[in-house]
């Protein structure tokens, strides 16, 4: 059953798990589930996907229930007025601790032509474990904010990874002998990407809309063990007082 964040006649927002394809598309197998289908089990009338999330992220998927206001949310998601906040676990410490990657990005072909493409990191703890991996006794890693200013294929992941912090559990641009630690100690066996905040206008009435989804149980034991929890809810009251 689908975590549903809010919904009204126009617009569904669920909190997408990890590992679950939001449609059918060639990256996926025919025997997989979708979660469009899913949704389509819970709530009546038809739905209309309003934006995309990589089958490995998580967070808020929002969903049009009329061709008119996922025509009005495409056009935000166009036009990026539509602000969209994620949370992040990144090999090492990024240095400085806040800043902007700012990297041309291919679409869903590596070979197709690079469009611009802006992401705003902000580092919110830190953390050193001891174990050795390779020629490194210790390892470190950071929980990051990311917010991209434009909507690239795989935007956030290939961004962290240019600037040699990959994100945690990514098999296509990350680190596999970390994302296999993570395995083994922290029983974490997926993308540490979650899509935490989504601010826009409603497509009919257009008053503000902010919806937040909530972090899953690999989440908030990782936020425990590494001291973040504290770190994780000032920043998500943070984002509720207007900027």
């Amino acid at each position: 059953m689908l975590e549903i964040l809010y919904q009204d006649d126009d617009i569904v927002a669920v909190n997408k798990p990890a590992n679950l394809a939001v449609h059918r598309s060639k990256f996926v197998g025919p025997d997989d589930a979708f979660l469009i289908d899913l949704l389509r089990e819970q709530v009546e009338g038809k739905l209309h996907l309003a934006h995309r999330l990589d089958r490995a992220t998580s967070g808020v998927l929002l969903v049009a229930r009329s061709p008119e206001a996922a025509s009005q949310l495409g056009e935000q998601f166009m036009g990026r007025s539509v602000r969209k906040r994620y949370l992040a676990v990144v090999r090492g410490w990024p240095d400085p601790d806040a800043g902007t990657i700012d990297y041309p990005l291919p679409g869903s072909r590596d070979t197709g032509p690079r469009r611009d493409a802006t992401t705003d990191y902000r580092q919110l703890g830190t953390t050193e474990v001891d174990i050795a991996l390779g020629r490194y006794e210790k390892q470190r890693y950071a929980f990051a904010v990311a917010e991209p200013r434009t909507g690239r294929f795989r935007q956030i992941r290939k961004h962290f990874a240019h600037i040699h912090h990959p994100i945690i559990g990514d098999s296509q641009h990350g680190r596999g002998d970390h994302n296999r630690l993570f395995k083994q100690y922290f029983s974490s066996h997926r993308l540490l990407l979650h899509a935490a905040r989504l601010e826009f206008e409603h497509p009919v009435d257009g008053r503000p809309m902010a919806i937040d989804a909530g972090l899953d149980e690999t989440w908030l034991k990782l936020l425990e063990r590494f001291g973040w929890a504290d770190a994780y809810g000032a920043q998500t009251e943070a984002w509720k007082v207007p900027s």
